[in-house]
């Protein structure tokens, strides 16, 4: 099939994406907010913190993001930020990373929509996810 039949080809390749993600809640809300946002980051190998859920992003680049890691067939957990304001705010200040989304592998940021994209597109989010 080529590139341009494909109705999944969002990123430029063949492989049809997985839907991969699962939007998590938090059990416990009590507690330092620093703790409540490792025991998140800690709860999945792959998480992502974005607006919205897996099925419904509710900014492009939430959405381009679950694409990607959709496209790579990635298991992953995700925070909507827009649920808790607390945790919004907190997770800048705990990642000194200003805007959403944040993806987080084996417990350290790897970064937002734009270093995703870049490591997508030089065939490096392949490995690092793995």
């Amino acid at each position: 099939m080529s590139n341009d039949n494909n109705p999944f080809n969002i990123l430029g390749s063949d492989k049809v994406p997985q839907p991969g993600g699962k939007a998590v809640q938090e059990e416990n809300k009590t507690g330092d907010l620093n703790d409540r946002i490792k025991n998140l980051i800690s709860s999945s190998k792959i998480f992502l913190f974005m607006k919205g859920n897996p099925e419904m992003p509710q900014c492009g680049f939430s959405a381009n993001v679950i694409g990607i890691l959709n496209a790579m067939n990635a298991n992953y957990s995700t925070f909507d930020i827009l649920s808790d304001m607390d945790i919004r705010q907190g997770v800048k200040e705990f990642s000194n990373w200003p805007t959403y989304p944040q993806l987080y592998v084996n417990g350290q940021l790897v970064g937002g929509n734009d270093i995703i994209m870049e490591m997508y597109e030089a065939g490096e989010l392949e490995s690092f996810l793995k």
